[in-house]
């Protein structure tokens, strides 16, 4: 029996399967040897192995295909940073328009019982005609950023989801408990679908375009580069690689250079330096499994309202009973409205009774579904922090009767992190994500990334689903899964 040469079969990948080139006959029966029958194999080699993906991504600048590639890179950043800028600044005009203050919070605290229930029925009204339009705008049915990248290789319906963008902004801004980031994403996916049908890149290079548009839009609109790349990468695009990282590196990097032309360059939450104890070390390790398990339940509710929203003639009638009733409650919780960013900053701080945390921590995400239950466009993102912010102020508060002495502000910050890895799943851009947003580097990173690993290993035993797959079925979430197995490469 000749062993002959192998077509298609390089060196290296027979090195990686672990096979001899005298057993590599045996690899599959679509290889022939010169002049020789095709062999049956006895096992199924990783054929897939021969060409991952990741291999269309061009790691240098002399790689074939790679200049159109990196020109698409670079102006979905700078478009994506453009973009963001607008729609933050959408946010605060309508904002400011129907919540005149300082703040959110502020206003909604002075404001009369008429504004609180007329601005949320408003906003019920326009997001019940925004959603019949929409539904009319386009043939196609509106795609979540990950649904595209994993199942549609990225393509996404342009005019369906600016248009949804730019009502989920009009709603947040006027007072829906959902988050903003939504918006600057879609627009930097729409921007990079469209930069990979100019350019006309490969389906896996489209993926990841759009994963960094998405990335960009998020580093453009809360400043934060590196977290924003990350976040494309380990949370959108589910693989972490050397090819990857550059290009999320570089998009989110000019989206937020841009964008700290017109918007602050500063963080998002202002907290103190916080000292190292044993005692936060210790609660870090108890809290993290509790923060995984309430993740699991917030995650499950949001696959839950995700998947009864309502259809027909119900779609214009839901915003405005859902919105009705938050503008009701706000009238005695004001902090229910928006996106959960004042509420966070003040549980950063210290600055929330026990008793208004304990009721916050049950009505603050049951506000957040019954928005997305009833058809409200918007993130979830800030939403997940506040819920994780509240948490961790409530556990801490049980802690320090054990072992005082650590400020509950800490305890908050750490719960924000905890809860914001497990529902994305994404434990390295959560850390990244909290010391950006935070401006705060050491004084905390060792309970932070012990709260994070924990809360995530929970999360991760007892559901594979991640807050941004929770509309995907169980057989979608394999495929999902399958896909994103890193690389030998």
């Amino acid at each position: 029996m000749k062993t002959g040469h192998w077509r298609h079969v390089s060196q290296p990948q027979l090195d990686r399967w672990g096979i001899d080139p005298p057993i590599a006959r045996y690899s599959s029966s679509r290889y022939k040897m010169n002049g020789n029958e095709p062999f049956v194999p006895p096992w199924n080699p990783p054929l897939a192995a021969a060409h991952h993906p990741i291999a269309d991504i061009p790691p240098t600048l002399l790689t074939k295909g790679a200049l159109p590639f990196w020109f698409a890179v670079g102006i979905t950043g700078l478009g994506a940073g453009g973009a963001a800028v607008a729609l933050t600044k959408l946010l605060e005009f309508v904002q400011h328009l129907t919540w005149p203050g300082d703040t959110l919070l502020d206003a909604a605290a002075h404001a009369s019982v008429a504004r609180h229930i007329g601005v949320l029925l408003l906003a019920g009204a326009l997001t019940g005609v925004g959603q019949v339009v929409l539904r009319h705008l386009t043939s196609g049915n509106g795609i979540d950023i990950t649904e595209a990248i994993s199942q549609f290789a990225g393509r996404l319906p342009a005019l369906r989801t600016l248009g949804s963008a730019v009502l989920s902004i009009l709603v947040v801004g006027m007072g829906a408990s959902l988050g903003r980031e939504g918006a600057p994403k879609q627009v930097g996916a729409v921007l990079a679908n469209a930069m990979s049908d100019r350019v006309r890149l490969s389906d896996e290079q489209r993926r990841l375009l759009v994963a960094c548009g998405a990335g960009a839009g998020m580093a453009a609109a809360y400043g934060v580069p590196l977290g924003g790349a990350l976040f494309a990468l380990e949370v959108l695009r589910g693989v972490l690689a050397l090819r990857l990282i550059l290009p999320a590196l570089l998009a989110s990097a000019l989206a937020a250079g841009v964008s700290w032309f017109w918007l602050p360059n500063a963080p998002t939450y202002s907290i103190p330096a916080f000292p190292y104890s044993p005692s936060v070390i210790c609660w870090s390790l108890a809290a993290g499994p509790l923060a995984g398990l309430v993740s699991i339940g917030y995650v499950h509710l949001v696959a839950w309202a995700d998947r009864n929203k309502p259809e027909g003639w119900r779609r214009f009638v839901a915003p405005l009973i859902a919105l009705g009733v938050l503008g009701a409650a706000s009238i005695a919780f004001p902090q229910l409205l928006g996106n959960g960013k004042d509420v966070a900053q003040l549980a950063f701080t210290g600055q929330v009774a026990p008793a208004l945390l304990m009721a916050l921590l049950v009505l603050r995400p049951l506000a957040t579904i019954l928005c997305i239950g009833s058809g409200v466009p918007g993130g979830l993102f800030t939403p997940s922090i506040a819920l994780g912010a509240l948490l961790g102020g409530a556990l801490g508060l049980a802690w320090s009767w054990i072992w005082p002495g650590v400020p509950t502000g800490l305890f908050a910050v750490l719960g924000a992190a905890a809860v914001l890895a497990a529902t994305t799943h994404g434990p390295i851009s959560a850390v990244v994500l909290v010391i950006e947003l935070t401006g705060r580097d050491r004084s905390f990173v060792l309970p932070l990334i012990l709260i994070v690993v924990t809360a995530t290993l929970v999360a991760r035993t007892f559901d594979a689903r991640s807050i941004y797959d929770a509309r995907l079925t169980k057989r979608e979430i394999q495929k999902l899964q399958e896909a994103r197995k890193p690389a030998s490469t």
